[in-house]
């Protein structure tokens, strides 16, 4: 299993706001669906934040996301570790495939792998 990026979720209310204080710090908005903004370094593509309002199909916010070359193959590890999955494995509509999982911290980890 390889990891592609790590990056923090923060949820927020004030996602304009946190758009407008970041681009200050020299990041660039690279994803907005609205309820979910990502924002990245435009020198280094995988040093980004992500600010959720809400999530669209799970029922809580992650904590952070860690994009991988094979999430059925993390999903698998999981299940076996007797890992709790707290949203279960799925095809997305904006092209991730993804589950999340509580660590042993109680952090919620969003897993995905793009498709």
């Amino acid at each position: 299993m390889s990891i592609r990026r790590v990056m923090p979720d923060i949820q927020s209310d004030a996602m304009a706001e946190s758009q407008n204080f970041y681009e200050h710090l020299g990041f660039e908005t690279v994803m907005d669906l609205g309820w979910a903004m990502t924002l990245a370094s435009p020198s280094n593509p995988t040093a980004q934040v992500t600010f959720i309002s809400r999530d669209e199909s799970a029922p809580v916010v992650p904590d952070m996301s860690v994009e991988v070359d094979d999430v059925d193959a993390v999903h698998a590890v999981m299940l076996e570790q007797g890992a709790e999955i707290v949203h279960s494995l799925r095809d997305e509509e904006w092209g991730v495939r993804r589950f999340f999982v509580r660590d042993p911290n109680g952090r919620v980890v969003n897993v995905l792998s793009h498709w």
